[in-house]
């Protein structure tokens, strides 16, 4: 599976764990040169505090593209250290 965006490849793997319709990447999967820290944050009662990521490709920003649980609650404990996406990025 390839997360892709503005004609870049954020993230590739065969290792996604599907939650609510979102594919969850290893962290190791993801391209870091497209990604900065956000400073949002939401919270979901059962999986926990999510973190964002920005996407950033040629000059084009994708604000808050992508999230993450850094400390998930022990119901989600199998999705710590993955990125989901959204905000137009496709999966195929």
């Amino acid at each position: 599976m390839k997360a892709l965006w503005n004609g870049a490849t954020l993230a590739e793997s065969d290792d996604t764990v599907v939650i609510e319709g979102n594919h969850y990447f290893p962290a190791s999967s993801i391209n870091r040169s497209h990604f900065r820290p956000s400073d949002t944050h939401t919270t979901c009662p059962w999986k926990g505090e999510a973190s964002y990521y920005d996407i950033s490709v040629d000059g084009k920003i994708n604000r808050d593209g992508a999230w993450y649980y850094p400390e998930p609650k022990e119901a989600a404990a199998h999705i710590k250290d993955r990125v989901a996406f959204w905000k137009g990025v496709v999966l195929e």
